[in-house]
């Protein structure tokens, strides 16, 4: 593991696991929120589902870390998925998901120190939205 930072940390571990993040997400997103199935096309969905996994990565580890500027896709995405019916708390939600897919990923390796950093970052993206967490 090369970062120091807990949020950054929780991404290498789970790269050391599994190839693709993508399917693990999908599967709890869609658990959790059915509803959520019923956003996506039917053809050429995975290539967005992935497309958008890494771009929502990309603003978390900004967010979490160097705030450089990616972070602020967050809140363009929120504006633009409102378009396509997606409701302010799923589009919140989404990074509660990718966060517990981490934590399921890697098990006894999730430490107190990432989930405490984990709770931090979905505690502050959601009062930058201005959205109940």
């Amino acid at each position: 593991m090369t970062s120091s930072n807990p949020i950054e940390q929780s991404f290498e571990l789970a790269a050391a696991r599994c190839d693709d993040l993508t399917p693990h997400v999908y599967q709890l997103l869609f658990h959790e929120h059915p509803e959520a199935h019923a956003l996506f096309r039917s053809q050429g969905s995975d290539l967005i589902k992935g497309s958008m996994l890494a771009l929502a990565i990309e603003a978390l580890l900004d967010f979490a870390g160097e705030r450089s500027g990616h972070f602020r896709l967050i809140e363009c995405e929120m504006a633009s998925h409102d378009g396509f019916g997606t409701s302010q708390e799923l589009f919140v939600d989404f990074f509660r998901v990718v966060r517990d897919a981490l934590r399921d990923l890697l098990g006894s390796e999730w430490s107190a120190e990432i989930d405490g950093a984990w709770d931090k970052l979905l505690a502050d993206i959601a009062a930058s939205l201005n959205v109940p967490a």
